[in-house]
């Protein structure tokens, strides 16, 4: 069959390019050798979101008597139940996209996608039966997988990936992590609320640490405060997995070393891009650095070849994946979409407390030579934030001095995720410091912070 559009992988990149592209007309299959809906709905964002949830509520009935209500007996965590409940999320989500492929005519080829010589689709399904499928584009979209370190070769057992951690058998008494980005801060985060000792190693100065230098300190003062054993400015130098636990040589940069001995080791170092064996040699697509060569509007050194997500230059986010499909699609269908601005994506990450940000971090935009206002209000007075209990946290915005410009936001605290959306929409629209703080927030919000930040910036705050 002939297609306009074939797309290999059905991630948050890949589903939402194939819907758009047959919005716009264009005859689309989508190819996928495991769940619908990839690594993010199946493995990551989502089922992680429920499980961060049931920490959420777990911590809400152990602290109860903070707010007022007397609870008989002891609350415990069910965790075999927390792990089928974010499966069944997750499972649920998958099902969403295979509607929505199917309500927009989408073909959904099952099985493991590779490009031929000839430009064309050839699949292998799970009985390794191949069959081949022509079309004009061919979109590329396979995602990643778990980095592994040399010195931290994963069993699956002891040692393991994300994925696992997600489906442990049973609550490990003890967890070592290494690695603080995204991935290990919220694993972290949910083991230790439910009662797991929690080690997490760094290997920079501080954890998250694409953050803003005060967001990540913030984070590491509320993880110790929760019980969190904290180590920045360290490495795993060894594992020892002969015995009951595993032993953790960590060497820090001074050169001191200990033993931290945990029942299980998630290595959260990041991410792998699926490049091998989809056939890019064969079709003429160039790789550097690990990840697919493409142009602005995602076009590979191949003609009518594409490739959007993990396996090309930038962020490794499922909304940005998203994004980049459907610029590329609109571009492919006759369309003149805009470029994708890469300074203005959000980042989150959903611990507790949260941490959102956009833009410039101070450091970047002093390094990028901007004279800067800054201003920052704490959670600590704002009304709502009390009256939540949430109190940990702050916001702050980072302004050019001459022209008023939003150059980076930078929150901690309860929701901030679902507040960063309104900066990110000020720095689309070039939005100006007393715009934003003539803008009437409502009363009492978390969100009031980022009025009042605005005006601290320009001495203007009041509640501080």
């Amino acid at each position: 069959m002939q297609y306009d559009l074939i797309v290999i992988g059905s991630g948050p990149g890949g589903y939402v390019s194939a819907i758009r592209a047959s919005q716009l007309g264009l005859k689309t299959a989508i190819v996928e050798r495991d769940e619908l809906g990839g690594v993010c709905l199946n493995w990551g964002c989502i089922p992680t979101k429920s499980l961060l949830k049931s920490a959420q509520v777990f911590e809400y009935l152990t602290h109860a008597s903070d707010y007022g209500i007397s609870i008989e007996g002891n609350a415990k965590p069910d965790f075999k139940a927390m792990v089928e409940r974010s499966r069944g999320v997750a499972d649920g989500m998958s099902n969403g996209v295979q509607y929505l492929l199917k309500k927009n005519k989408i073909d959904v080829i099952q099985g493991t996608g590779k490009l031929t010589k000839d430009k064309k689709v050839e699949v292998t399904d799970s009985k390794d039966k191949k069959s081949v499928y022509e079309s004009k584009h061919i979109l590329l979209a396979t995602g990643a997988r778990s980095r592994q370190l040399p010195n931290l070769p994963q069993d699956g057992e002891k040692v393991i990936g994300y994925r696992k951690a997600l489906t442990l058998e049973k609550q490990p008494k003890s967890m070592l992590v290494v690695g603080s980005g995204a991935i290990g801060s919220e694993f972290a985060y949910f083991y230790n609320a439910i009662g797991t000792k929690v080690t997490l190693v760094e290997y920079l100065d501080n954890i998250v640490p694409l953050e803003d230098e005060e967001v990540s300190k913030q984070l590491g003062r509320s993880f110790k405060k929760a019980g969190i054993d904290v180590k920045v400015s360290s490495e795993v130098t060894s594992v020892d997995t002969s015995g009951k636990t595993v032993k953790v040589n960590i060497k820090d940069k001074k050169g001191k070393e200990t033993t931290v001995e945990a029942d299980i080791v998630l290595s959260a170092v990041g991410i792998t891009p699926n490049i091998e064996n989809i056939g890019l040699e064969e079709a003429g697509v160039e790789v550097e650095n690990g990840r697919v060569k493409v142009d602005e509007f995602y076009q590979t050194t191949a003609k009518g070849i594409y490739a959007i997500g993990d396996i090309v230059p930038g962020q490794a986010l499922a909304h940005v994946a998203s994004a980049e499909g459907i610029l590329c699609v609109e571009k492919i269908a006759g369309h003149n979409p805009e470029p994708i601005n890469y300074n203005n994506i959000p980042g989150c990450t959903y611990t507790s407390p949260e941490v959102a940000s956009v833009g410039f971090t101070e450091k970047a935009a002093k390094e990028a030579g901007y004279d800067l206002k800054i201003g920052k209000f704490p959670f600590t007075a704002s009304g709502k934030a009390s009256a939540a209990g949430h109190k940990d946290g702050f916001v702050k915005l980072i302004f050019d001095a001459k022209y008023g410009e939003l150059l980076g936001a930078h929150l901690i605290g309860a929701n901030v995720t679902e507040m960063i959306a309104e900066l990110v929409t000020a720095r689309k629209l070039e939005t100006t410091g007393h715009e934003l703080i003539k803008a009437i927030h409502p009363h009492p919000t978390m969100s009031e912070a980022i009025m009042e930040a605005a005006a601290a910036a320009y001495d203007e705050v009041i509640h501080i």
